[in-house]
């Protein structure tokens, strides 16, 4: 997840690579059916969008829904980064949308605060941000996070742009990444595809980590790992692709060449190259599993 370390580590790259410094992506385990070609993205379908309201337990979450303007689609449950729903997301979620899904991007914070909390990642890093999201970020539990997917999964299946005869896809990024486990785990016969893209927190020892729970669905992973993630815990690639082999469940791994935050279009970080190809691998997960 955004924190200390990623962001230093992200400045001092984006320094570097004024004098032309990359890195190099790492496949650990490409084991999906369908996905030895990419895909490309976005689709050309025409796109509608509106603002909804989805109850869960805890109270009414906030939400924007895209899909094609025509037609049933397989649906998306899309999870925003650490700075919440805003219009790079909703942005993002509509280009999704013209590839044939009906996408509902949330607003995860909605407990405390009704989106946009902040209006882009940067803000995220000032002081007045972080006093904003702390405390919403404090009352997210994984338990929590796990209601909210089967209500998200409940609302999709309610609508009539969703073609319910279609598993469920769902995609994440940073604390959004480890949330499209808990969503596959939360709705196991619904939930047929996740995509991580440089998510926080997969891997940990609890019971009810991320890792551990892949055995608990019947979906097919993307775990997209930004090559500073990998440098400070090495380790999780490999933890991820075991698990992932121990449960049965096919997943692809792939540390890419790029930093933490390198999929989300109003991130500093923003690598367009290695986004659309992170973009391709989802797509073809999709098109394999849903």
């Amino acid at each position: 997840m955004c924190d200390e370390q990623t962001e230093a580590q992200n400045a001092a790259w984006l320094s570097r690579r004024q004098f032309g410094a990359t890195g190099a992506g790492l496949v650990v385990m490409a084991t999906i059916p369908g996905c030895s070609e990419a895909q490309s993205a976005p689709g050309n379908l025409a796109v509608k969008g509106r603002a909804v309201t989805v109850t869960t337990p805890d109270g009414k979450a906030d939400a924007w829904f895209y899909a094609p303007e025509t037609g049933k689609h397989p649906a998306v449950i899309m999870w925003p980064d650490i700075a919440g729903l805003r219009e790079a997301y909703k942005t993002m979620a509509s280009r999704l949308a013209s590839a044939g899904y009906a996408v509902l991007v949330v607003n995860h914070y909605y407990r405390g605060a009704v989106a946009p909390v902040l209006d882009s990642l940067v803000a995220w890093r000032t002081p007045e941000g972080q006093a904003k999201l702390k405390p919403l970020i404090a009352a997210i539990t994984p338990a929590a996070t796990t209601s909210d997917a089967k209500a998200f999964v409940g609302w999709l299946d309610a609508q009539p742009e969703v073609d319910t005869a279609k598993k469920i896809g769902t995609c994440g990024y940073c604390m959004g990444g480890p949330y499209t486990v808990r969503t596959a785990a939360a709705v196991p016969d619904r939930v047929g595809a996740a995509a991580s893209f440089h998510g926080g927190g997969l891997v940990g020892s609890e019971a009810d980590s991320p890792v551990n729970l892949l055995a608990k669905t019947k979906a097919s992973f993307l775990f997209a790992i930004a090559q500073n993630d990998d440098a400070s815990a090495p380790d999780d690639k490999t933890a991820l692709a075991a698990a992932a082999k121990a449960a049965g469940r096919p997943a692809e791994v792939e540390v890419y060449p790029a930093q933490h935050g390198w999929c989300t279009i109003d991130a500093p970080i923003y690598d367009k190259v290695q986004a659309e190809k992170a973009g391709s691998r989802m797509l073809a997960l999709y098109a394999a599993s849903l």
